[in-house]
């Protein structure tokens, strides 16, 4: 079902209720409880991030300097990933991400990353970011937290690479439309990547009509294939 975007947050600030819990790789997620629907696998988070975005994801952008645009902050997983992956790596990183629906402070304080990501950047560091607002550390990496839903965000930048990981199709649709992933294409240089957990029929042809070269490759544990493309 979709709602109006005046009545929109409302009705899935409603609707959703989360809890943190712990994933079989001993990392930390959270669960829409009343969806049955979770943040990350419950194969493991900390394994299923890695496998998508950065192994399958960052890795493969071959430049000292790499800008990064997420569709969906959620957790926070990913971007400390990417800083970690940065750091290990000497890369200059900007991340930049897209968030209608933050992390209450309860919840980021739960969870358990740091004890697995070995980061100068810590989960509390990046959710205390004031959001709409640039944060720097050591002039090398950036972080922009944009508080807007994914439909109503537009910018005249372009970025080396792009994390799709919105809730699944079953649950959210309509991100997964096709102007939505029109708006990725458009948000990507030429040559950028496009990154997602997951592997529907519908999303492989729609990213095919807008013009993206698809690749389907060996998914996460617990799930046989995902997707990365090339605009």
């Amino acid at each position: 079902m979709w709602w109006p975007h005046s009545t929109y947050k409302k009705t899935i600030d409603t609707l959703m209720k989360r809890e943190v819990i712990i994933t079989n790789d001993g990392s930390s997620s959270l669960s829409v409880t009343n969806w049955g629907e979770n943040f990350h696998s419950i194969h493991g988070a900390l394994q299923e991030s890695t496998h998508v975005y950065i192994n399958n994801g960052l890795a493969l952008v071959e430049k000292e300097e790499i800008s990064v645009l997420e569709f969906g902050f959620g957790t926070g997983l990913n971007a400390l990933l990417s800083f970690e992956f940065a750091q290990k790596n000497n890369k200059k990183l900007h991340y930049e991400a897209i968030e209608a629906y933050p992390l209450t402070k309860d919840e980021y304080l739960s969870l358990n990353f740091d004890a697995f990501i070995k980061s100068n950047i810590s989960v509390n560091d990046i959710h205390d970011c004031e959001w709409n607002q640039l944060k720097t550390w050591n002039n090398m990496h950036t972080l922009l937290k944009h508080s807007i839903l994914i439909e109503d965000f537009v910018s005249n930048k372009q970025f080396d690479i792009v994390y799709f990981d919105v809730f699944g199709y079953d649950y959210q649709p309509e991100l997964w439309s096709k102007a939505i992933l029109e708006k990725a294409y458009q948000l990507l240089k030429s040559e950028g990547i496009f990154v997602t957990y997951a592997c529907k029929g519908v999303v492989n042809r729609t990213l095919k009509e807008l013009g993206f070269t698809v690749h389907k490759v060996a998914g996460p544990p617990g799930k046989r294939e995902m997707i990365f493309a090339v605009k």
